[in-house]
């Protein structure tokens, strides 16, 4: 891949990731806070914004969303290789359990 077509790539995650967020904040504002990791300060500024302002958004060249497992521990629980199938919805409650933890700590 170029670094042109990276910076495209980068814009377009940029705008579905504005749109999504958008659409979220709008129909259930409890669930995208949680979903989306962000405070209620930035959903009623993305909540608002215009569909030009999306665009020059998400034009730049800095990915707007990020991963927010950066702990080893969800990570592992959202992966578990090699354990039964079983275990998987637990493991991923867990996990969400974990990052839910998280979401309120920055809030």
């Amino acid at each position: 891949m170029t670094a042109d077509q990276i910076l495209a790539e980068i814009r377009e995650a940029n705008l579905s990731y504005l749109m999504l967020a958008q659409s979220l904040i709008r129909t259930d504002r409890e669930q995208a806070l949680y979903r989306l990791g962000v405070s209620e300060e930035t959903a009623m500024l993305i909540a608002t914004l215009t569909p030009a302002q999306m665009m020059k958004i998400a034009g730049g060249n800095t990915l707007l969303c990020r991963f927010r497992m950066d702990d080893d521990i969800v990570w592992s629980l959202l992966t578990s290789h090699g354990k039964s199938s079983a275990n998987d919805g637990v493991s991923r409650l867990h996990a969400s359990i974990l990052m839910a933890g998280r979401h309120q700590e920055a809030a």
